[in-house]
């Protein structure tokens, strides 16, 4: 029984790759299905799962992220993407920069490394190793928010209440960049979830236009909303690009219908800190997050290197 057991654990041989010239992306990424090592391997799992999930026409299918790669130029790739999901679930910080860049705020590249007193002297915010010019951010973001939600407030189908997917719809349908992933969401009627929506610069200005305004923000609706999507859909499968609210989101409503059937994690976090952002899909497992016969896998890894290579692949963009 042991020999039999050794056999089979033994039988896929790892085979060194052999790189030529004009390569496609799916032709290296299929050269390396038996690299072995580390990320690499689960990349190219999680690559499979991502194509069952998306082929599954009976798996209702989330997208979540935060909003730090929303600043970074991953945020066209992921705006084109939405018409492949269901949902998406995400941070206040995603609408702050999607909607400065849908009107012309300019993000810059910078070091990590820079003198961040400095910056702060001369108004410029560092997101990691881009820099952001004050008025590119809040500014813009003010200013736009405030011409938007003035013109929803006039419509004549101004409800006083809305829900924050219900409020995100309304943004989408006002924007005319192409390459927000509000305005995809709206053309596309893939609601967008964002829990936390107060905890960012949008929900300021939430708060400062509900003080003068008969407008009220309802943040249980979309919980319900979750909630009745756990319920309703026997098949479920998400694309996780780092942790946070936005993950957690996702694997909590969907333990109530027994978990997760796919599953891909992308994160750069450590999962000895005891962080949601650092737990690894099989500690959701235990929770009942994802289901124990699941096809899930986490990558460790750069989102910005790792999601265009899946991506290419999958042929998705």
């Amino acid at each position: 029984m042991s020999g039999d057991i050794k056999k089979r654990l033994l039988e896929n041989r790892v085979k060194d790759v052999r790189l030529r010239k004009k390569m496609t992306v799916r032709q290296l990424i299929d050269s390396q299905r038996n690299i072995g090592g580390f990320s690499a391997q689960h990349m190219i799992e999680g690559i499979d799962i991502l194509k069952s999930m998306l082929a599954d026409k009976d798996s209702f299918n989330f997208l979540s992220f935060p909003a730090d790669i929303i600043a970074t130029g991953l945020r066209g790739m992921i705006a084109d993407s939405v018409k492949y999901f269901d949902a998406i679930v995400t941070t206040c910080g995603t609408l702050d920069h999607d909607i400065a860049k849908a009107y012309g705020g300019k993000y810059s590249l910078g070091k990590f490394e820079a003198d961040d007193a400095k910056l702060h002297e001369m108004d410029i915010y560092r997101l990691g190793n881009i820099f952001i010019g004050s008025e590119q951010y809040g500014l813009a973001l003010e200013k736009y928010f405030a011409e938007i939600m003035g013109d929803i407030y006039r419509s004549k189908d101004y409800k006083k209440e809305y829900s924050a997917s219900e409020l995100l719809r309304e943004f989408g349908k006002r924007m005319t960049d192409e390459h927000s992933i509000v305005r995809q969401a709206y053309l596309n009627n893939v609601p967008i979830y964002a829990p936390g929506i107060l905890d960012g610069a949008f929900g300021t200005q939430l708060s400062l236009f509900a003080q003068d305004h008969d407008f009220k923000l309802n943040l249980i609706k979309d919980e319900l909303e979750l909630s009745n999507i756990s319920f309703d859909n026997k098949t479920t499968g998400a694309l996780m690009l780092g942790g946070g609210i936005s993950k957690h989101h996702v694997i909590w409503w969907n333990q109530f219908k027994g978990g997760l059937d796919y599953a891909v994690y992308i994160t750069t976090a450590s999962q000895y800190d005891g962080s949601l952002s650092g737990a690894r899909l099989t500690e959701a497992v235990s929770w009942g997050k994802v289901k124990e016969k699941a096809r899930y896998t986490t990558i460790d890894g750069d989102i910005t290197i790792i999601l265009p290579v899946m991506f290419s692949y999958l042929e998705l963009l």
